[in-house]
């Protein structure tokens, strides 16, 4: 599938909680580590940068056939590209957002905050793009992180950014406006190791788009920062009816 850019957009700079549009991601793109100043953060393997803790998603815990345990999902679709949502969505609350998953393509599994057991397919991708970001926003962030997030200094960037704020699920104050729903998605790349999708977005304001890398690891999905620590690319409002998109149908 490729996505055609045909409408005017803007992008405002810094992270979300201070942009003028803020409400199209607030809330289930969890928090967006673009903050000023950063101080370097030492990457080392003793010490300077916590080891990932032990969990489903920790080599220690994948199969021979490279899945974690007790994870099974239906990967019959390939490399298919989905044209439309899977029938068995259903929608799960995370903290302050609502978020589409599905008992064929995942998440399958959750262990504490931690969601997981994504197919091994663009759809599975999606749906990961879709909730791994969702659950930065709570206090079991920093567990999701070491799990759903590849290690490297852009998730050091986050986590030092992210250990700065309070719980977004405790302390966004909107002033009565309705918080951004996922409305659809588009698989801009694919590779059975990575995938490139861009997520759409509906809220009080319109729409606005966003995009989310992934990368095969331990068996499962996981989201690959930027150097900088965001999660995502910046929210991208456009004028009109969104076109090449997905619906969830929500």
């Amino acid at each position: 599938m490729r996505l055609i850019r045909r409408w005017r957009r803007t992008e405002e700079p810094g992270p979300y909680w201070k942009q003028r549009n803020w409400q199209l991601s607030a809330g289930f793109l969890g928090v967006v580590a673009l903050l000023g100043g950063f101080v370097a953060v030492t990457s080392e393997d003793d010490g300077g940068r916590a080891v990932a803790s032990e969990g489903p998603l920790s080599g220690e815990s994948v199969r021979p056939d490279g899945r974690p345990q007790g994870c099974h999902t239906d990967d019959s679709a390939g490399n298919a590209v989905p044209e439309k949502a899977p029938k068995d969505v259903t929608w799960r609350t995370l903290g302050t957002s609502r978020v589409p998953v599905s008992a064929s393509a995942g998440p399958t599994r959750t262990t504490g905050p931690v969601h997981w057991c994504y197919a091994h397919t663009p759809l599975g991708a999606v749906l990961a793009a879709t909730v791994i970001p969702s659950q930065m926003n709570g206090p079991g962030w920093e567990t999701v992180s070491r799990q759903q997030v590849v290690a490297g200094r852009g998730r050091d960037m986050f986590e030092f950014a992210r250990s700065a704020v309070q719980d977004a699920d405790r302390t966004v104050d909107n002033g009565g406006a309705s918080i951004a729903s996922h409305a659809g998605f588009a698989v801009t790349s694919y590779t059975s190791e990575a995938a490139d999708i861009s997520l759409l977005m509906r809220g009080s304001q319109g729409y606005g788009t966003t995009s989310i890398r992934l990368r095969w690891s331990d068996g499962d999905w996981k989201v690959v920062p930027g150097e900088n620590g965001s999660l995502h690319t910046g929210v991208n409002i456009v004028q009109g009816t969104p076109r090449d998109y997905v619906l969830w149908g929500a």
